[in-house]
């Protein structure tokens, strides 16, 4: 069974920073793509960040110049680096993987950005 963790949410000053990991197991395969979504709350998940097997990456406008993400392929892991944090990016960040038509999720890490 594929299970991702996800580690690293907290709350920090707006204008710092935070990393977020996630490591699969349950799997031996490589997925296809992995990304990062988020759901703040009384809004709708949307993407945040994602990168696919040949490290081509794509990002939410709001977060472009802020967030890079980051793939270990060797380790299914995948991360995602976050600064000069806004009190907007304020969320539940979930981590996503996909294997073909198969697709997963970990199950949320707190972030919030607040004085």
């Amino acid at each position: 069974q594929v299970q991702l963790v996800e580690s690293g949410g907290g709350l920090v000053q707006p204008g710092g920073s935070l990393r977020l990991s996630c490591a699969a197991s349950g799997t031996s395969f490589r997925f296809n793509g992995m990304a990062w979504y988020r759901q703040a709350p009384g809004k709708q998940r949307e993407l945040v960040a994602g990168i696919i097997s040949g490290q081509s990456t794509n990002y939410a406008d709001s977060v472009k110049g802020r967030f890079t993400i980051f793939r270990d392929n060797a380790k299914n892991t995948v991360a995602l680096q976050m600064n000069s944090l806004k009190p907007e990016d304020t969320a539940v960040y979930y981590c996503n993987a996909r294997f073909g038509v198969h697709e997963y999720w970990g199950q949320g890490t707190q972030v919030t950005v607040s004085s």
